[in-house]
């Protein structure tokens, strides 16, 4: 079974690949999961953040963001101890500062979900790379989405961390065409 060649280095890594990276996604609470686990990625492998997922579901009260919006120094102090998370004071200001504006926006838009899907008008952009050197690491709709997030109060969502967001999350569709993936995705519509 041909995979994309990231994907093979660990058993987790092919969990992930196979059963979530790529697939549109659609729920507010997951969107926000991932663009909170995208920013604690920064300057870290994504494997480091996998290991650490259930660990980061439990510190974040399950990535609800209206919980995650009230939190407290006391709170920020118990984060800073918890060693099965990245315990970097900056990204959980981060996080909570996020958990403020995906508020906000959801208020405005209705849903994270809508304003996010409304970049690329409801429909997934499948590009159809043959090497991993292909794939990018920002696009021009990552840097467009991240200078709209940043104005809307987010932090650590620079374009290379909001195009790994959207291919985390399905609105782009980056598996390369040797990969199976590719081809259920493209089926799946």
């Amino acid at each position: 079974m041909n995979r994309c060649e990231w994907s093979i280095s660990d058993p987790l890594y092919i969990q992930y690949h196979d059963a979530e990276w790529g697939v549109p996604l659609h729920d507010d609470q997951k969107l926000f999961e991932f663009l909170v686990l995208e920013g604690m990625q920064a300057g870290l492998s994504w494997l480091t953040i996998l290991r650490k997922r259930e660990n980061f579901r439990e510190a974040f009260d399950n990535f609800d963001p209206n919980k995650v919006a009230r939190y407290k120094e006391r709170k920020i102090e118990a984060l800073m101890r918890n060693a099965g998370i990245i315990r970097n004071r900056q990204k959980i200001l981060a996080t909570i500062d996020n958990a403020r504006a995906f508020l906000k926006v959801q208020a405005e838009f209705g849903s994270f979900d809508k304003y996010i899907w409304g970049f690329v008008h409801g429909k997934p952009i499948r590009n159809e790379w043959q090497t991993l050197k292909e794939i990018p690491a920002k696009t021009p709709l990552s840097e467009s989405i991240s200078k709209d997030l940043v104005k809307r109060g987010f932090r650590f969502v620079g374009p290379t961390i909001v195009y790994a967001h959207l291919q985390a999350t399905g609105v782009v569709q980056d598996h390369l065409v040797s990969c199976f993936r590719y081809k259920e995705l493209k089926r799946a519509k």
